[in-house]
């Protein structure tokens, strides 16, 4: 009879391998790993996948990576099942299917997984796997935005500002923009500024407006880039300033913002040769700290 492996050993290997990726000493990780998905350790199989899945240490390899993500998906954890639904939405290592992929993807989020629920959501919005259904896209957002997923919660803001799924409230979109952007969104930054923009769901407030476009037009955003330009071509929210129109529709522009072209065009036509190399030297001063 072949002697088994304590529960203690198996343990032992798999917090190894937790150690040893953290460190990113990929071979010694894949050896702790395996010994401990071979006996079955299901969080130890489900990073066996994501080793192959991501090409951590080995060659990238779908197909290597599906069945230590199946065994370990088998076994109930949500964070394998998870990642095979994906892999049957995108069809890498499996055929493509839809059907399996929201199955593997509900199994995960019932079990309060945040990223499943998510995908699940995107699954109902797009009706991939199953029949289009908004209210139960804005269901699942609503489960990960819960748990602090930024995308979801852009996404269930976005819902709620345009009234898909959901009756159109402003002051929710608000809300839901300000919890994603204040992690760091810049499409929930650029639709926050929007909103304060147009005052649509709170006091209209260019200032605010200016200060969530800035947040993402830090982050490279070109449609905040522009809108910014637009703020400091007619002076809304700051002091006006073709100069950093200019830098910020040429940014825009640079980024591939179509409008930001006229609105480039329209800026230099008020502007002189020195303050248009100006400009030109305050876009290339932000080129090189933002890259």
């Amino acid at each position: 009879m072949k002697a088994t492996t304590p529960a203690g050993a198996i343990t032992k290997d798999f917090e190894a391998g937790e150690k040893f990726i953290a460190s990113k000493d990929y071979a010694k990780a894949i050896k702790s790993f395996k010994k401990a998905a071979e006996q079955g350790h299901a969080l130890a199989q489900n990073y066996m996948g994501l080793i192959y899945a991501k090409g951590l240490g080995v060659a990238q390899n779908f197909q290597k990576a599906e069945p230590w993500f199946r065994k370990s998906a088998e076994q109930d954890e949500a964070l394998a099942q998870n990642n095979l639904g994906l892999m049957y939405a995108k069809g890498e290592g499996v055929a493509q299917d839809y059907q399996q992929a929201v199955s593997w993807l509900l199994k995960a989020a019932e079990q309060g997984n945040s990223e499943a629920q998510y995908n699940l959501a995107f699954m109902y919005a797009k009706g991939q796997g199953v029949k289009q259904d908004d209210e139960q896209a804005v269901f699942w957002f609503r489960k990960a935005a819960e748990q602090g997923d930024e995308v979801a919660q852009y996404n269930l803001a976005f819902m709620y500002e345009k009234g898909i799924g959901v009756a159109q409230d402003y002051q929710q979109a608000v809300f839901l923009y300000s919890m994603a952007a204040g992690q760091g969104n810049a499409d929930a930054q650029l639709n926050l500024g929007g909103l304060y923009d147009t005052g649509e769901g709170v006091e209209q407030d260019h200032k605010q407006a200016v200060s969530w476009w800035t947040k993402a037009a830090d982050k490279g955003h070109p449609v905040a880039q522009n809108n910014l330009g637009l703020m400091y071509a007619q002076g809304h929210g700051v002091a006006q300033s073709y100069i950093e129109a200019h830098k910020w529709f040429n940014l825009a522009s640079e980024a591939g913002d179509e409008s930001a072209k006229n609105g480039l065009e329209i800026a230099e036509s008020f502007m002189t040769s020195s303050q248009i190399a100006e400009a030109k030297e305050l876009a290339n001063e932000w080129k090189t700290s933002n890259s």
